[in-house]
């Protein structure tokens, strides 16, 4: 009898994830706190411009931001000491969750060490404990939220993307006094479109559901406080839990949900995720409040960035760039190859000196490959030009890209509503 060889399993795993193109190279960048925009690339030792970054409105660079840092790391020191419920509750935490409920106007607010695990703990906790649950889940929602609701075990309804009518039908066909849980994102991260909120309020107060929304992509970008689609929609108190990010429009890392006080206490003491995770350092928390105050008070990094992102739009159309028309702050470039994919960056890295990653599966379907391109307040209208130049000299070198972005673009029709600002 052979034994197993793992090493063999794991080579020859590799090689498939070579030959279909979908090998993860990770970049060793140096971000430049002074632009905020650059980085230096350590493998080549040039000076790169990123155009893929999350931290969408470049508060992770912001001076106010920086220094309440620093301050906390001399006061607290580097970790917070433990799990939240042993040693690891600061001062910072307590107020940057009254901070955060007040945000997207609920009582109460609890904090994670990312995003992903607040989804996963939130909703595996809610669909396991709340009893006979049946959890509709838009069918693009993020891995995070699919984890989330396999590991709750409840029944599942998987609804089409922004298919309100879709997700009416099986709502319907539910027994009325089953408790019902609606997951949905507001701004999806790849097609940047947006969710018919209004609708799905509508539907979960006809049948009694619970709305869970991620609004991750949202948070800090949109509305008159930065509190999201919801904020931005005037739908914040039809919205019973919110879920969101920090290392997004906050420029820093963890994640937090907020609801009414029972719910969040409800999942502060039920969800392992939360029970067993060392808490975020204070200094950390103390950034993300300097920046939550900073665009609280003041919109002009998001009129910044919905300038420059529709700006950008237009001068892609212009060139005939296969984007997405995304209404949001991210623009989605077809390719529809994963080989192409990586080929394109490379290019735009080693020649161009322009930083994006290729977005394979299982981040998004095959066939449907692209670059995902997030434009910042700082970005200039030169480094616009200079990534739609380079954009438009690569096309020419790959007259491939033409009809597999063509093929792979999704239904208009599904891109979901709304504006930038």
């Amino acid at each position: 009898m052979t034994l197993f060889n793992y090493q063999d399993f794991f080579t020859n795993e590799l090689t498939q994830l070579h030959r279909e193109g979908r090998y993860r190279v990770f970049a060793d960048l140096e971000r430049e706190t002074r632009s905020g925009i650059h980085a230096l690339d350590h493998r080549t030792g040039k000076r790169v411009t990123i155009w893929c970054s999350n931290d969408y409105l470049s508060m992770g660079v912001h001076p106010d931001v920086i220094t309440a840092a620093l301050g906390a790391l001399e006061h607290y020191g580097a970790g917070a000491g433990g799990t939240r419920n042993i040693s690891g509750t600061s001062h910072e935490h307590v107020l940057l969750e009254r901070e955060l409920a007040d945000l997207h106007g609920k009582q109460s607010a609890l904090l994670f060490t990312s995003g992903y695990v607040a989804n996963d703990a939130a909703l595996s906790s809610l669909g396991r404990l709340l009893p006979g649950c049946v959890i509709f889940s838009d069918a693009l929602n993020h891995a995070s939220m699919i984890e989330g609701i396999r590991r709750s075990g409840a029944e599942k309804r998987v609804f089409a993307h922004n298919d309100w009518h879709d997700l009416e039908r099986q709502l319907a066909s539910v027994d009325p006094h089953r408790p019902k849980l609606i997951c949905f994102e507001s701004c999806y991260s790849m097609d940047g479109d947006f969710a018919p909120m209004e609708a799905i309020c509508d539907l979960a107060e006809k049948h009694t559901a619970f709305t869970y929304v991620d609004e991750v992509h949202a948070v800090g970008l949109y509305g008159a406080r930065g509190a999201g689609i919801a904020e931005r929609d005037g739908l914040l108190d039809r919205i019973d839990m919110f879920q969101g990010t920090l290392s997004k429009g906050f420029g820093a890392m963890g994640g937090y949900i907020a609801g009414s006080l029972e719910a969040v206490d409800f999942v502060r003491g039920f969800a392992p995720g939360f029970i067993f995770s060392s808490a975020l350092p204070p200094c950390v928390v103390a950034g993300i409040r300097a920046a939550l105050h900073h665009l609280k008070e003041d919109d002009t990094p998001r009129r910044a960035l919905a300038r420059r992102t529709a700006s950008l739009k237009a001068k892609m159309q212009a060139n005939a760039i296969p984007a997405l028309p995304s209404p949001s702050h991210i623009v989605p470039v077809m390719i529809g190859d994963a080989a192409l994919a990586k080929a394109i960056t490379d290019r735009l890295m080693v020649e161009h000196g322009i930083y994006i990653q290729p977005i394979n599966y299982p981040t998004v379907p095959r066939g449907t490959e692209r670059l995902r391109i997030t434009p910042t307040p700082l970005h200039t209208d030169e480094d616009e030009d200079t990534l739609v130049a380079a954009l438009v000299a690569i096309r020419q070198e790959f007259p491939r890209w033409r009809e597999l972005a063509q093929a792979a673009r999704p239904d208009p029709s599904a891109l979901g509503r709304g504006d930038v600002a």
